[in-house]
């Protein structure tokens, strides 16, 4: 039953991106994607019952899952964790790099005060995902940190990308490279830190 569901969403998403002239996120573009479906009247709203919030959530579930896809044939075990990462983003900007008017649309879209706690938990999955896909186990902190760390990286990275035209949008590439490397120094002081506070109040209890 949940994947009839997200097939029906995915086919009125897809309806969407297909129309460059609909390429609104407003409620009766949803409406003219679910007819020109062919679904019966009233299904987008069963389908997004919160109305345009599960609409643009359900988009970014497809870009995540347009990006998993894309990464089947990356040769994974040959890259490091920093490297599957940033794999993962540059494939899903591929994707996206079609689609730059929606995806201005849905960034403004989660920008508005109503919509910033639902839009970051969105961040918040498809930096999970990447996360799981590149490997990580970690189930302590470090867990929330990398992913707030990547999250936040992604707002970033999607900033630059929307107004970059160079060539295969190579200055986003060299953000986001900055960016996971200083990510990355930041995860060695930590990992540090917690070898090193533990063994520092060792240490000073023992005097």
């Amino acid at each position: 039953m949940a994947k009839d569901v997200r097939s029906l969403r995915d086919r009125i998403i897809e309806a969407i991106l297909s129309e460059p002239e609909i390429h609104l996120w407003h409620w009766s573009s949803i409406e003219h994607a679910a007819k020109s479906c062919q679904l019966q009247d009233g299904m987008a709203a069963t389908l997004f019952p919160n109305g345009m919030i599960d609409a643009v959530a359900h988009f970014s579930d497809y870009l995540d899952r347009q990006m998993l896809s894309a990464l089947d044939d990356i040769p994974y075990q040959a890259l490091r964790s920093k490297d599957r990462v940033r794999a993962a983003v540059i494939a899903r900007l591929g994707f996206m790099e079609s689609y730059r008017e929606i995806m201005r649309q849905t960034l403004a879209f989660w920008a508005m005060p109503t919509h910033v706690l639902q839009g970051q938990r969105i961040l918040w999955r498809t930096s999970d995902r990447i996360w799981d896909w590149a490997g990580d186990k970690a189930t302590d902190y470090s867990r929330h940190t990398k992913r707030a760390m990547l999250a936040s990286i992604l707002v970033g990275t999607e900033m630059v990308w929307i107004t970059d035209d160079s060539k295969d949008f190579m200055v986003t590439q060299a953000f986001l490279d900055r960016r996971l490397e200083n990510t990355m120094e930041i995860g060695k002081t930590i990992g540090t830190m917690k070898t090193v506070v533990p063994n520092l109040f060792r240490h000073i209890r023992s005097k």
